[in-house]
C-alpha cells in the first residue's frame, strides 16, 4: 500500500496555528490559543504541531515538507528552529513563504472555483524584501519600488490569480509602518491599510487592540452622519489613509467604564468607521477588478472577517461569485502554508475540498467519561437520535445549551461543534446569554443558525452562508420570532448549516423546527469574554460549572 503524503503548515504570527494535510486534504488543524488557553496566542508552534501529529498518529519524520509563515527576519527564523520541533536539523525540508501569499493559498486550497482571482486585505503583511510572491509580471507602485529601502514597507493588500493549481501575484501594494505623530489614535500596523485603520479606531473606542471584532457589532447603535470626515482617499487605484480625521477624535477610551459612560459617542464613531471601511473595501475591489476582471473571487486576510462589508460586495454587484475563507485572519496562515506545500512545493494536483472547517481531534467516549467522572457531574448517555430530540425539546422550553460535537472548528466562528445554543425568540434569552454565560457586553449580537432551504423564508437575500461570514436582513414578519438573533438594525450574521459536514447540528435545527415551527437557533461560540473557544471536554465542563448554562451536551452525553 502506498504511504500517504503529509504536508505540515505552520503560522508563527499572532493567532498561531498548525495544519496537517494528508494526500492534499486537511486531516487535522488547531489554533495555538485552543491549547494554551491564551487568546490570540502565537509564536512558538511546538504545541500546535504536536497536537496535529499526535491526532494523526504520526511523527515529524513522516511529513514530506513543512511550510511556515513568520513575520520576522529570515536569520531569526533559522535561529528559532532549535526552540521548536526542528532540532539538530533532523526535520523535513522547511520552506518559508510571505504573509499575504499564505492568506491567498488558504483561500485557493479551500475554494470550489476551478479558476479565480484572490483579494487579500489586512493590517500588515510581510516586509517588501521578504515577499516570496513578487514576479516579473506583478504590478508594483513606483514609490514602493524606490522607497522601501528607506523605511520598512509592508504588504497592505494584494491581488492574485489562481489557475486551479498555482497562485500568482498580479498586484501588490505596500505601506510604511505607521507612526503616532502626536495623535491620540494608535496605529499598530501599516499607515495606509484598511485593517490598520479599523484596528486603530477599535483601540480608540474600546481601549484594547484585541477588540477589533466588536466594532462591527457596535456600529448599528451609532447615529448616522455624526462625523463627516473622510478617512481614505484613492490615488491611481491605491488607497491612502488621511491624517485629518485623527484630529477630530480626541476622547480615546481608557477602558470599559469610560466606554459605557459615553456609549452613544463611541457608537457614533463605530458607525462612521464601519461606513468608511465598507466604502474603502468596495473601492479596492472595484479598482482591482477593473484591471484584472474575473467573475470568481476569493477573499482572505483579517479585513475579510467584516461580514457587513462582505455582503455589500454582493449587494452592490461588485463581485459576482464570492468565497470568503472562513479562517481569513492570521489563524489561517498555516492553512495557506500547507496548501502551498502541496500545490507549489510538491507540485501535486489540487484535491476538491468539501467545505468542512472542523479539523480538530474527536474525543473518544472514554476520554469524555473520564472528564465527567473527574468533575463529578451526573450525566446520561443517549443514542444520537434521542440526544437530538431531547436537546431540541430543552431548547424549545427556553433552556441554554453548551454544545460540543466531534472536532472543533478551525477559525474564529463556532459553527455547531463548539457552540452555545438558545431559543431565537424567547424574551430575554439573548441578554441572559451575554450577561450570565458569555460574561460580555450587552450590545454584542448573536448569529442565527438555520437550514439552507429555510434561509429564504426568514432572511431577505436567503443566500447560503455556511461560515457565518455574510450579513443578511431578517424579514419584517419574523423580527419578533427571531429577536434574539436579529441585531438592532434588523440585520443578522446568518449561518446556513451544511448537512454534509455538520449532520448532527443540521438534524438538531431540523428537530427544533418541527417542535417550534422555526428551524433557527441562536448560535454563539462556546467561550466567555476573553477566553478561547473550548477545545476539550474538561474545558467545556469547567465553563458549564462557572456559567449559567442549563444543559451541556458532549457528543451523546447530556449533563443537566
Amino acid at each position: 500500500m502506498q504511504q500517504p503524503i503529509y504536508v505540515l503548515g505552520t503560522g508563527l504570527s499572532h493567532n498561531g496555528s498548525a495544519v496537517l494535510l494528508k494526500d492534499g486534504k486537511v486531516c487535522v488543524a488547531i489554533e495555538k490559543e485552543r491549547i494554551t488557553r491564551i487568546k490570540h496566542d502565537g509564536g512558538n508552534d511546538s504545541a500546535a504541531i504536536t497536537y496535529c501529529l499526535e491526532a494523526e498518529g504520526i511523527s515529524l519524520k513522516d511529513v514530506a515538507v513543512v511550510v511556515q509563515c513568520a513575520n520576522f527576519e529570515v536569520p531569526d527564523r533559522e535561529r528559532f528552529h532549535g526552540k521548536r520541533l526542528f532540532e539538530n536539523n533532523d526535520h523535513p525540508p522547511l520552506t518559508s513563504i510571505s504573509h499575504q501569499l499564505a492568506h491567498a493559498y488558504s483561500a485557493a486550497g479551500t475554494c470550489d472555483f476551478e479558476t479565480c482571482n484572490i483579494m487579500v486585505i489586512d493590517g500588515c503583511g510581510s516586509p517588501f524584501d521578504q515577499c516570496t510572491d513578487i514576479n516579473e509580471n506583478t504590478f508594483l507602485p513606483n514609490d514602493v519600488k524606490t522607497g522601501y529601502r528607506d523605511k520598512m514597507w509592508c504588504e497592505k493588500d494584494s491581488f492574485y490569480s489562481f489557475d486551479g493549481q498555482k497562485v500568482r501575484a498580479l498586484y501588490k501594494d505596500f505601506s510604511p509602518i505607521a507612526t503616532s505623530n502626536g495623535h491620540t489614535i494608535r496605529f499598530s500596523t501599516t499607515q495606509h491599510s484598511i485593517g490598520g485603520f479599523y484596528a486603530a479606531v477599535s483601540h480608540y473606542v474600546f481601549g484594547n487592540l484585541d477588540d477589533v471584532g466588536k466594532l462591527m457589532g457596535l456600529a448599528p447603535y451609532g447615529k448616522p452622519h455624526q462625523f463627516e470626515m473622510e478617512a481614505f482617499s484613492i490615488e491611481n487605484g491605491r488607497l491612502f489613509v488621511h491624517d485629518e480625521w485623527k484630529k477630530q477624535l480626541t476622547q480615546p477610551s481608557n477602558g470599559y467604564e469610560q466606554f459605557k459612560t459615553n456609549f452613544q459617542y463611541y457608537a457614533n464613531v463605530a458607525w462612521w468607521a464601519q461606513q468608511q471601511v465598507e466604502q474603502a473595501i468596495m473601492t479596492c475591489f472595484t479598482e482591482r477588478l477593473n484591471r484584472f476582471p474575473h467573475q470568481n473571487i476569493c477573499y482572505s486576510g483579517g479585513v475579510a472577517l467584516n461580514a457587513v462589508a462582505n455582503a455589500q460586495l454582493l449587494e452592490n454587484n461588485i463581485v459576482k461569485n464570492l468565497y470568503v475563507e472562513p479562517a481569513a485572519g492570521d489563524n489561517g496562515l498555516a492553512l495557506g502554508c500547507a496548501f502551498y506545500g502541496w500545490l507549489e512545493v510538491l507540485n501535486q494536483p489540487k484535491v476538491p475540498h468539501n467545505g468542512n472547517t472542523c479539523f480538530g481531534k474527536t474525543y473518544t467516549d472514554p476520554e469524555i467519561e473520564q472528564a465527567l467522572q473527574n468533575t463529578g457531574f451526573s450525566y446520561e448517555k443517549l443514542t444520537s437520535e434521542v440526544m437530538i430530540e431531547t436537546t431540541a425539546r430543552l431548547l424549545s422550553e427556553g433552556k441554554t445549551v453548551g454544545w460540543f460535537q466531534s472536532g472543533a472548528e478551525f477559525g474564529p466562528r463556532a459553527l455547531g461543534h463548539r457552540s452555545i445554543l438558545a431559543h431565537p425568540g424567547i424574551e430575554g434569552i439573548g441578554d441572559h446569554v451575554n450577561a450570565n454565560i458569555k460574561f460580555r457586553e450587552d450590545f454584542r449580537p448573536f448569529a442565527p443558525a438555520t437550514l439552507p432551504a429555510s434561509a429564504p423564508e426568514f432572511f431577505v437575500s436567503g443566500r447560503e452562508s455556511p461560515y457565518m461570514i455574510l450579513v443578511d436582513k431578517t424579514r419584517p414578519e419574523y423580527l419578533e420570532k427571531l429577536k434574539n438573533v436579529t441585531h438592532v438594525n434588523g440585520t443578522a450574521r446568518v449561518q446556513t448549516v451544511d448537512e454534509r459536514w455538520n449532520p448532527v447540528f443540521y438534524k438538531l435545527i431540523e428537530s427544533f423546527g418541527w417542535i417550534t415551527g422555526t428551524p433557527v437557533l441562536l448560535n454563539t461560540s462556546f467561550n466567555k469574554k476573553g477566553m478561547p473557544i473550548v477545545e476539550t471536554p474538561l474545558e467545556a465542563l469547567a465553563l458549564f460549572a462557572e456559567s449559567a448554562l442549563d444543559v451541556l451536551v458532549i457528543e451523546n452525553y447530556i449533563v443537566q
